[in-house]
């Protein structure tokens, strides 16, 4: 199973660098329209909706919802979309921590609602980033928190692993290789402060706050598997050999890219 995963991460790594890197506005926007709707397929299952005719409905809905995302870009607070978002993560926070006791969204329609609530902030944070100055490299700055919180977690687990992190939700995932992706987060801000030439006073906000976007990534993370769990299913699909499918791949980013977005804007770039 490793040996397939990185067989396919290094497939996925440069399609993903090319589309920040590599795309001009206009491009990136359509390919994270796509990439919404492939999510928003898989998430029909995970909210209970198993029918094809179904998720094919709820995939129209999403991109009438993305649609009417390219026109709000431009009229509404991205800002308040991005607040929203991470208050919205708090309270799944709290979901994760009661599980296997349900409530707020139990039934098909509520998960049905919250993968709006999950994968439209996460659109408007990727493309908001995309338009800044310097958006590529906050992009692929956002991408490593990811990346290494979760590289981190795999490896610090496997070698130190023994206290469980949340085993009625993930029972693979343990404090010990939290803590080893939070080191990676740490890392991965500190060797970019370098580069880019921040000073000591800007470098420490940039680090707590990759802190925080790895926490939150984890906490990404945990939400898909708590639905998975409570539906019965392993991944999301079986579009990646070896990671499952889309959401499986970007659970993470739709948690950690809103608060790193707020971050960015209130805090480390002022």
């Amino acid at each position: 199973m490793l040996k397939q995963r990185i067989m396919t991460a290094m497939v996925l790594a440069p399609l993903a660098l090319f589309g920040v890197f590599g795309l001009p506005l206009s491009p990136f926007v359509f390919l994270m329209d796509a990439i919404m709707l492939l999510a928003a397929w898989e998430w029909a299952n995970l909210a209970g909706y198993q029918g094809i005719k179904a998720r094919l409905v709820y995939v129209v809905l999403m991109a009438l919802a993305v649609a009417l995302c390219h026109y709000f870009y431009l009229h509404i607070s991205v800002f308040s979309v991005l607040v929203f978002a991470v208050a919205c993560w708090l309270l799944a926070f709290f979901w994760v921590c009661r599980f296997p006791r349900v409530s707020g969204w139990s039934s098909r329609f509520s998960r049905g609602v919250i993968g709006f609530v999950v994968l439209l902030p996460c659109w408007f944070a990727l493309i908001s980033m995309k338009g800044a100055e310097q958006g590529d490299a906050l992009i692929l700055l956002l991408l490593l928190l990811v990346w290494g919180a979760d590289v981190g977690a795999y490896f610090a687990g496997k070698r130190f692993g023994r206290t469980k992190l949340a085993p009625k939700v993930s029972p693979g995932k343990t404090r010990e290789g939290l803590y080893g992706g939070l080191v990676a987060c740490f890392v991965v801000a500190a060797a970019y402060g370098l580069v880019v030439g921040l000073d000591a006073a800007r470098i420490l906000p940039l680090i707590i706050l990759a802190l925080l976007t790895g926490l939150i990534s984890v906490l990404g993370d945990l939400f898909e598997s708590m639905l998975k769990r409570h539906r019965g299913i392993k991944d999301s699909s079986q579009l990646l050999p070896g990671h499952g499918g889309v959401l499986d791949r970007i659970d993470s980013i739709t948690a950690a890219s809103p608060l790193f977005v707020l971050g960015m804007q209130c805090w480390v770039l002022v």
